[in-house]
């Protein structure tokens, strides 16, 4: 950090900078407080147009701000804009910011002081996403929305500043979750002044208008945010936002070591369940044990996250690849117990996916619109018979593709498999970024994949499945493709009438059912435990983390 910017914070640091630590201290003196959370998986940059994982965007989420964000029960809910408009075709969104927001005091600015967010810092910011010299991986947000050059490029007027506290953003065609998008931490907003001082540096200087400022990031050890103090937001009451004086992460990559770290009181929040921690916290009926939730909160709520089992439907014929056979791929789905999977491998925590892959925590969901395949041990057999391979004679050696931390799942599908249809499964196992790239890349047909909800809209989940969407491009993995699937999903984005747009989405998700591209394991479920002194952390289907409304019940200020 330069020394500019390091005297600019050290007035809200000094109080507590010698005590900071690791991270794993607790409080830091008599009137300073520090919330402590750890992240299992590399942080990777503070810079918005990056924030691709969980690690990172939980940490840009206390740095930035976009124009919307998503309420407990994923609404769209104004942030920096105070007005907008959208015109009848559903092509041109106008917006008005808010005033007097300023982005972090930094050296990047004229004397060091944050100056005044206006208009063109957004045209700026949404530009830089889609600049293929950025590199963003956010740039689909825009890519396939936003108006195109005759010449197939991004238009230079798909986004224009119209004065200094007003913008507009033209799209080629309607889109109905458009504001949904601009929800997400890739639409937070930048200033041109920053990104130009540091540069590819401007991962680990991020200036932004959020509740928090960057203190130090020691990378893969611990990252450290103080209070902006100078934030735009206040409480209902008034009270200036946020609550907290600082915000310490630490990087404890061990689930077990970092459940028994929360166990000793030195971090104040956890999410996620482990082999290990769910006997700890979960009966097998999945129950919160008396014991933990006498110690601890403990909350929990339906996950935008689906499970699945994918096939790739490409090749010449079934000598090729088995999977082109689509009695195969359903006896496969009927023969998978997924209560016993939830029960014996989760202790409860999620729920069986008998429906579509559209989860139950989006409002879209209807449980009796859409049919997918709960177990059914004879019709699984009558399926596979027909499909040519009675008792699994004839087929070849099927392999299933997943990623290290599942094997266990796969394990379990492994003995369902053989013990229901006589058909042996072998298991290969990645680490999860080489998984990644052989399903992207087309070069498995039988894979374990999970679709974690980008904005909550079934669109988000549907568009697995259309023909133009194919990877390594797009998130069609399976490269599915049907004609009336295409034209619903297509209906779906000229309409801006909510039940027909959910008649379509309920339409789509049975046409996957129903042809079977992927097996549908279970709709995640989000566990969260907090230390009982922690106030106004909030649990959503999206897992997002939320830090400027939080704080500590005044008797444990002082614990440490």
């Amino acid at each position: 950090m330069n020394m500019i910017r390091y005297l600019l914070v050290f007035v809200l640091v000094v109080a507590f900078l010698t005590n900071c630590g690791d991270g794993n201290e607790g409080m830091v003196g008599e009137t300073k407080k520090v919330f402590r959370y750890n992240q299992t998986g590399g942080l990777t940059s503070l810079d918005p147009a990056f924030a691709r994982n969980r690690a990172n965007i939980w940490a840009v989420s206390q740095l930035y701000n976009g124009l919307f964000s998503f309420s407990r029960n994923l609404d769209v809910h104004p942030e920096l804009v105070k007005e907008w408009e959208i015109s009848e075709d559903g092509k041109t969104y106008t917006f008005t910011i808010q005033k007097d927001v300023h982005f972090h005091d930094d050296a990047c600015f004229k004397g060091g002081r944050g100056r005044e967010l206006k208009a063109a810092d957004f045209v700026y910011s949404f530009k830089r996403i889609v600049d293929k010299n950025t590199g963003s991986t956010g740039a689909w947000i825009f890519n396939d929305k936003v108006l195109r050059a005759p010449n197939g490029e991004i238009s230079d007027t798909a986004f224009v500043a119209k004065g200094e506290y007003t913008f507009k953003i033209y799209l080629q065609r309607r889109f109905p979750a458009f504001l949904q998008i601009l929800a997400m931490p890739y639409a937070f907003v930048v200033p041109k002044e920053a990104v130009e001082m540091y540069g590819k540096d401007f991962r680990s200087h991020p200036v932004g208008t959020g509740p928090f400022m960057l203190k130090r990031w020691d990378e893969k050890n611990s990252l450290s945010l103080v209070k902006n103090e100078k934030y735009w937001k206040k409480d209902a009451k008034g009270q200036q936002l946020p609550y907290l004086d600082a915000v310490q992460v630490s990087f404890i990559e061990d689930p077990n070591q970092a459940f028994l770290t929360f166990e000793q009181g030195k971090l104040d929040f956890l999410t996620g369940i482990t082999d290990f921690s769910r006997g700890q916290i979960l009966e097998k009926n999945g129950k919160i044990k008396e014991q933990f939730a006498n110690k601890f909160i403990v909350d929990r709520t339906d996950y935008l996250n689906t499970e699945y089992v994918g096939f790739l439907l490409e090749g010449k014929d079934e000598k090729e690849n088995p999977f082109l056979n689509k009695k195969l791929r359903q006896a496969l789905s009927y023969a998978v117990n997924r209560k016993a999977l939830i029960s014996f491998l989760r202790n409860g925590l999620g729920k069986p996916a008998d429906y579509g892959v559209v989860p139950i925590a989006l409002p879209s969901f209807d449980s009796t619109k859409v049919k997918g395949y709960p177990y059914n041990p004879q019709k699984a057999q009558e399926l596979l018979k027909e499909a040519g391979y009675p008792q699994g004679k004839g087929l070849p050696e099927l392999v299933l593709n997943t990623y290290t931390t599942d094997k266990e799942i796969a394990e379990f599908l492994q003995k369902e498999w053989k013990n229901t249809l006589g058909i042996d499964v072998k298991i290969e196992t990645n680490q999860f970024a080489f998984h990644q790239d052989l399903v992207d890349n087309g070069k498995v047909k039988f894979f374990r994949g999970s679709w974690l909800g980008d904005y909550p809209d079934a669109e988000n989940y549907l568009a697995m499945f259309y023909s133009k969407n194919f990877s390594p491009t797009g998130p069609n993995k399976t490269h599915f493709k049907n004609d009336e699937f295409d034209k619903l999903f297509q209906e779906a984005h000229d309409t801006d009438n909510l039940f027909t747009r959910y008649e379509n989405y309920l339409k789509m998700d049975q046409i996957v059912m129903d042809e079977a591209p992927v097996i549908v394991l279970y709709y995640d479920e989000v566990l969260q435990i907090k230390q009982n002194y922690v106030t106004g952390l909030v649990i959503d289907a999206m897992n997002n983390l939320v830090l400027e409304t939080v704080d500590f019940k005044p008797r444990n200020i002082s614990q440490k």
